[in-house]
């Protein structure tokens, strides 16, 4: 069992209403303790926020929702029920995967749905591939769920044990890539079960195979999109902790921690002191840092994720067949990766995510007219120095431009806003990534960033950059995780 922080913990103070620190304030509020988040915007959902431009209700952090089981534990926490909360509409394909040779894949999460679109695709035997690619999926996720996934960790000999055993049996200390070509073999379906690894920071080629959970969510478990866009999450869970006794102070930025020891006694924001037993920071990394006066000594520094453009677009019509989820793939692969992590440069031949929620729910634009998200990865601010203020606007045109020419969008559309590293950065995002740190070897499972960061302290950390990682489940799971830290003893 993971460490618990000492002493008392009846007060809590959440810094940061995004999805892990909403996450964390359920499931404290859930065991007893008083509660309260404090928020420097004025609206909860952290990096899921929200930017409404001309009647279009942007969303501007993720847009892909799944395992929605893990919303549904945080609402029961304080007895609440996710139905009375939140309009989930299962995706129909999850994906449509569209190829530089013409050919389109649609990505089912029903089992038979799925074989047979890619015995049409790329044949029986790919089929027959397929099946067994999600077996090992499956077990794969059962093996990591409740160990790896969704637990704490206070030293690397918290691995030992079956569990390791079996995951090092699935081959998950392997590559990514390698494994997923044991079941498949068409280059096209490699791509669609492995590009996940962007999620993670790294290249499929150098991604843990371990990281195929990430597309077990995605191709097996489901994908599904909220009425009134991705930011109805984040309020849902708000409503649900203010309902429970949670106090909220949105508006109000923290400035620093007060200390009696290795104990934080209070919270300072700019116009006030919050006395607390205990505290979650649930910031980011750059933040928490600040916070924190340092960091816990590593090794080697943190190696940060891959960052992303994000152009938000308004259009009079979507082409026809549209899909709420596109990826589409340029020619180039393994170069693209290299590109934006090692080279620090833009990608050559673009591999894209379009997002088209108003094809699920057009209440999210003004009536004849359709929302785009379109994310481009790109290098972060410490892979490369490119004057965003400069580049940013020319090259979501370029994006724009290559999706018109694959036909993707149509020529009319206009960009509403353009998000770039820069301005991830001055969201207090560390090297102007969303994605935080990359899940290399060395910062995966008890060699990430501990959410105890001083065993003897009573800050607790949720989010990105500690366990689990990266990504809606991750992060959810976080928060409950950073919850059992503080459980009365």
């Amino acid at each position: 069992m993971a460490h618990l922080v000492k002493g008392r913990t009846d007060s809590v103070v959440v810094i940061g209403a995004g999805l892990s620190g909403l996450s964390a304030a359920l499931h404290l509020r859930g065991a007893g303790h008083e509660v309260t988040v404090l928020e420097r915007h004025g609206h909860p959902g952290g990096l899921a926020g929200r930017l409404d431009v001309a009647g279009h209700l942007i969303d501007t952090g993720p847009t892909v929702l799944t395992m929605p089981e893990l919303l549904e534990d945080a609402f029961a926490a304080v007895g609440a029920r996710l139905a009375d909360h939140l309009d989930l509409v299962p995706l129909h394909p999850a994906y449509r995967a569209e190829f530089a040779d013409g050919s389109a894949l649609d990505v089912h999460t029903d089992a038979d749905a799925m074989g047979q679109a890619i015995a049409g695709f790329a044949g029986d035997r790919e089929a027959e591939g397929y099946r067994e690619l999600r077996a090992w999926l499956t077990r794969l996720y059962q093996v990591e769920r409740d160990r790896f996934i969704g637990a704490s960790f206070d030293s690397p000999l918290d691995l030992l044990g079956r569990d390791l055993v079996a995951l090092a049996g699935l081959g998950g200390f392997g590559s990514l890539s390698r494994a997923v070509g044991r079941f498949v073999h068409d280059d096209r379906l490699r791509r669609v079960f492995t590009f996940q690894a962007l999620y993670a920071g790294v290249s499929p080629a150098d991604a843990l195979a371990a990281y195929a959970v990430i597309a077990y969510m995605d191709t097996v478990a489901g994908v599904w999109f909220p009425r009134g866009g991705m930011r109805a999450v984040p309020q849902a869970l708000a409503d649900a902790a203010a309902d429970a006794g949670v106090r909220f102070h949105y508006d109000t930025e923290v400035v620093s921690l007060d200390r009696t020891g290795p104990r934080v006694t209070a919270v300072r924001t700019t116009t006030d002191r919050v006395p607390c037993d205990a505290v979650v920071l649930a910031t980011g990394p750059a933040q928490s840092t600040r916070l924190l006066r340092g960091e816990p000594r590593r090794p080697r520094p943190l190696r940060w994720s891959p960052s992303a453009v994000v152009v938000h677009l308004g259009a009079p019509r979507v082409v026809e067949g549209t899909a709420h989820h596109t990826i589409s793939f340029g020619t180039a692969w393994e170069t693209t990766f290299d590109e934006i992590i090692r080279q620090g440069r833009l990608m050559g031949d673009p591999s894209l995510l379009l997002t088209t929620p108003t094809v699920t729910d057009p209440g999210l634009a003004p009536a004849g007219r359709h929302l785009q998200y379109a994310l481009a990865p790109c290098p972060n601010l410490d892979a490369a120095p490119i004057r965003w203020d400069v580049v940013g606007p020319r090259y979501a045109a370029q994006v724009v431009d290559e999706l018109v020419t694959r036909k993707l969008v149509d020529p009319d559309v206009e960009i509403l806003s353009v998000t770039t590293p820069d301005d991830w950065a001055r969201d207090g995002q560390a090297a102007g990534t969303p994605f935080s740190a990359a899940h290399t070897f060395t910062q995966t499972g008890p060699f990430r960033p501990r959410n105890l960061p001083f065993r003897d302290g009573n800050v607790v950390l949720a989010g990105s950059g500690t366990t689990p990682g990266v990504g809606i489940p991750p992060v959810l799971i976080s928060g409950r995780l950073a919850a059992e830290r503080l459980r009365r003893r």
